[in-house]
């Protein structure tokens, strides 16, 4: 039986080259992320007008469909399964244009559009940021990110359930089943090193198991035995940074001896030795580094918002669109999830999460002013859902940033609801995030605090609503000066 998720993956493929085009398929919250081998092939237009795509967003290793959460989760697997039952002859057929089982998506808006015109400029936009992106330590920077990305979703559900704890326990409610939610929440925290090991050593080409193992000595509870320098090393100490650093060097450890050690004998001496050299090195040296390190941050991290909150709120909150842009956001990653670690949620998501708001104020204020702009307010209203809970890059590239001004005015609404929730930060309200990947509205569901989730809620909220306001009126007033409502209209 159909669905209309199989729809929409009968729809895709033959959109990007058809199955022989396709060489790799995974998904992270909001997209379909495939490997292509001739991206030529894809039509990017007729696939941007797909129902039920919010966009698309290309980089350098991945061609990514935006579809928005719960449902990447479901289409992927229907997309998946056409690739496996294609007929032999039929990717073949479709990657070189040939008729095929597949149907082909209807096409966009006409030609001349404002809506069209500005997805042509969007593309333009991104293909100038893949460009410039491409730079040793933006895709090193990237290369990270894959790293931390697969663990998002269990880090959403074990964020809910923590926060859903925490409500529960300060409500004095179900005293006989906390200590059982306490466990669900705290188990994959207290081994998530393992798992950034385990993707760490597949990203860079090792052996995924032995970067495991070596991270995992990170966790163990035995090294509270190990003295360096005259003191005991504790358990989880380092962190995440510790056990990315363990597996890196594990990685690079593995290929040094692999290419000198007989075939004959690999087997046998390549991972016992990578895990023994490795693993000293972890215990005698990257464990205190990287504690030093992860304590640093989360000092300076709780220093910048107790003391410069307001401040610090307006700076992350107006250039974290900017940050996005450049690629260069997935550094922060790994001190989101440093920050989570160590204080049970993040503090500065919440406060870049006010980038969003931003944006869906000044694509509100569009949407007021071009009235007689049919396709750009199309464009808009298929895309606002999905702005409103964190989905950023169909306004992005669909509107503000291709118009120009109206990018600079969502970035002031972005600094004004981060200067909302870090003054509230400077009064002792901290406001944190037990999770990272989602943001807008999908957020509150993960949000907990220095005084409990349902005053960091409450802030949060202003935060929104203060981004919304000032993102809105500043494009209502400012971002469109310049741009006539003629150019744009597309009806009579």
């Amino acid at each position: 039986m159909r669905t209309p998720d199989s729809i929409t993956a009968e729809a895709i493929l033959p959109l990007v080259g058809g199955p022989a085009n396709v060489v790799s398929v995974a998904h992270c919250m909001t997209r379909l992320r495939l490997g292509l081998r001739d991206r030529s092939l894809v039509q990017e237009a007729a696939l941007r007008a797909l129902p039920a795509v919010l966009g698309v967003v290309a980089d350098d290793a991945t061609y990514q469909i935006v579809l928005g959460p719960g449902t990447v989760a479901r289409v992927t697997p229907e997309f998946e399964a056409l690739l496996t039952a294609a007929p032999a002859g039929a990717a073949e057929r479709q990657a070189a244009g040939a008729p095929g089982l597949l149907a082909t998506a209807p096409a966009g808006p006409p030609a001349d559009s404002t809506a069209e015109r500005l997805a042509a400029r969007g593309a333009e936009l991104q293909a100038d940021r893949r460009r410039r992106n491409s730079t040793p330590v933006r895709i090193m920077l990237r290369r990270i990110a894959d790293i931390f990305v697969p663990l998002i979703p269990a880090l959403i559900g074990c964020g809910v359930v923590a926060g859903l704890n925490g409500l529960l326990v300060n409500l004095g409610w179900l005293p006989g089943i906390t200590p059982a939610l306490t466990a669900i929440a705290s188990g994959f925290m207290a081994l998530i090193p393992v798992f950034v090991g385990y993707n760490t050593a597949k990203e860079f080409g090792g052996t995924p198991v032995l970067g495991g193992a070596v991270a995992a000595i990170v966790v163990y509870a035995g090294v509270a035995k190990v003295t360096v320098s005259g003191t005991a090393l504790s358990p989880g100490q380092g962190g995440v940074l510790g056990a990315l650093t363990a597996a890196l060097l594990g990685t690079y450890v593995e290929k040094w001896i692999r290419g000198r050690v007989p075939d004959a004998l690999d087997v046998l001496v390549t991972p016992t030795l990578t895990v023994l050299i490795t693993g000293l090195v972890t215990l005698y040296g990257l464990m205190y580094a990287a504690g030093e390190l992860a304590t640093a941050i989360g000092t300076a991290a709780n220093w910048l918002l107790d003391h410069t909150g307001a401040l610090a709120g307006l700076v992350l909150g107006g250039l974290f669109l900017p940050l996005v842009m450049l690629g260069l956001h997935q550094a922060l990653i790994p001190i989101h999830t440093t920050l989570i670690e160590q204080q049970g949620y993040t503090i500065l998501l919440p406060i870049l999460a006010m980038a969003g708001a931003g944006q869906v104020g000044a694509a509100l204020a569009v949407y007021v002013r071009l009235r007689h702009d049919t396709s750009l307010r199309t464009t808009i209203r298929s895309a606002l859902p999905a702005g409103l809970l964190g989905v950023g890059e169909p306004l992005i590239y669909g509107v503000s940033l291709p118009l120009g001004r109206p990018f600079v005015t969502a970035c002031a609404g972005g600094a004004a609801g981060g200067a909302f929730v870090g003054f509230f930060s400077m009064l002792g309200d901290k406001v944190g995030s037990t999770a990272i990947g989602p943001s807008g509205w999908a957020l509150f569901p993960l949000l907990n605090g220095s005084r409990g989730p349902v005053l960091a809620a409450a802030v949060y909220a202003g935060g929104l609503l203060t981004g919304y306001v000032v993102g809105f009126a500043a494009t209502y007033f400012y971002g469109l000066a310049g741009l006539s409502v003629a150019r744009a209209r597309v009806e009579p």
